[in-house]
């Protein structure tokens, strides 16, 4: 934290491709929710955030792009997540199938595994997952 008004950092999968992606969505009003595991938070000690919380979205570069509010949190079984939340997340998927895989993917991805110091680490239907749905207030001119 540097200084009082600091924001805590929004950050969006791994720096990168898929980062960039998710951050234009965002910008463009198309992401309005992320998911994202429980166990991350228990793993790193880390409160889960709570509506009107207000945090700095990161693109890969380390950048604030934008100010997101956050107008809703949720904990729920994976397989509770529903064709709602999957349009939400503003990727293009179409089905709750889609949106899953992808998920998958990136949940049981080296990097992810990694992080929760879990090589063998996959998620099923009774996975508690934490769903985010925010709003941007502010953005950050560029350049």
């Amino acid at each position: 934290m540097t200084g009082p008004h600091a924001l805590k950092p929004f950050l969006l999968a791994f720096p990168g491709p898929l980062r960039d992606r998710l951050v234009a969505a965002v910008l463009s009003g198309e992401k309005v929710a992320t998911t994202g595991l429980l166990v991350e938070y228990e793993v790193e000690n880390e409160e889960l955030p709570e509506a009107g919380e207000r945090s700095a979205l990161i693109d890969s570069d380390g950048r604030e792009v934008a100010v997101v509010e956050i107008t809703e949190v949720e904990v729920l079984p994976l397989g509770a997540a529903d064709l709602r939340l999957a349009l939400d997340e503003g990727e293009g998927f179409l089905s709750v199938a889609d949106w899953r895989e992808a998920h998958e993917r990136f949940w049981h991805s080296a990097e992810m595994r990694e992080g929760l110091g879990d090589p063998g680490f996959v998620v099923d239907d009774a996975t508690m997952v934490v769903v985010e749905r925010f709003r941007v207030v502010e953005t950050r001119p560029q350049g």
